[in-house]
């Protein structure tokens, strides 16, 4: 399947509000963000943060430094929208994050929610931690969420990876050290309960 293909059809037939995944703010995200003692012009990526408003509410606490990355142009282009003038502020890139070329050792943030549970191959997944210990300076920190135990198996058409917290931590391996752990009870814009589970 060619996924970039995939993302840009679910974009462009459907509102960034209509997706399952879709939250009106990334609550959870957003207070692990702020826990951390970081200043507000580090490099923060955000992965497959697409038409998600995390960005806006980043730019609104004051982060200076943001990137967003995301498979869909498409994605990208709505958020680009609803943020007007403040887009310029941010650096947009339209790739596959297993596969971008991202600067060594550069993020002292990285946020995944829902990009990483998409990753049923191993070869992937492989990669997409190659990508963490490459791009993410020393001392930086990972946010990750994925399904939990008993999230969906399937979202949008496609197979899904769950995780509890200790075996989200494993993939990454022991050069990471986990800080905090946390579910999430998401309710998508369809009425469905799905469990989260975010690890830092």
């Amino acid at each position: 399947m060619d996924l970039q293909a995939h993302w840009e059809r679910v974009y462009q037939t459907k509102q960034p509000t209509e997706v399952s995944w879709f939250r009106p703010h990334l609550d959870t995200s957003l207070s692990l963000i702020s826990s951390l003692d970081v200043a507000r012009d580090v490099p923060v990526l955000d992965v497959g943060g697409g038409a998600s408003t995390l960005v806006d509410d980043l730019i609104a606490a004051g982060y200076s430094n943001l990137t967003v990355l995301d498979l869909s142009a498409s994605a990208i282009d709505a958020a680009r929208s609803r943020l007007g003038a403040r887009q310029t502020t941010v650096t947009w890139l339209a790739t596959d994050v297993t596969r971008a070329e991202l600067a060594a050792s550069h993020f002292r943030v990285w946020h995944d929610r829902a990009v990483f549970h998409f990753l049923t191959d191993p070869a992937d997944r492989d990669r997409y931690v190659e990508q963490v210990r490459h791009s993410v300076a020393s001392g930086g920190h990972v946010i990750i969420a994925t399904f939990g135990p008993h999230g969906p198996s399937r979202c949008s058409g496609l197979p899904t990876a769950r995780y509890d917290a200790d075996a989200l931590h494993a993939v990454l391996g022991d050069e990471f050290e986990m800080i905090d752990r946390r579910e999430e009870r998401h309710r998508t814009p369809a009425g469905v309960e799905q469990q989260f589970v975010y690890c830092l």
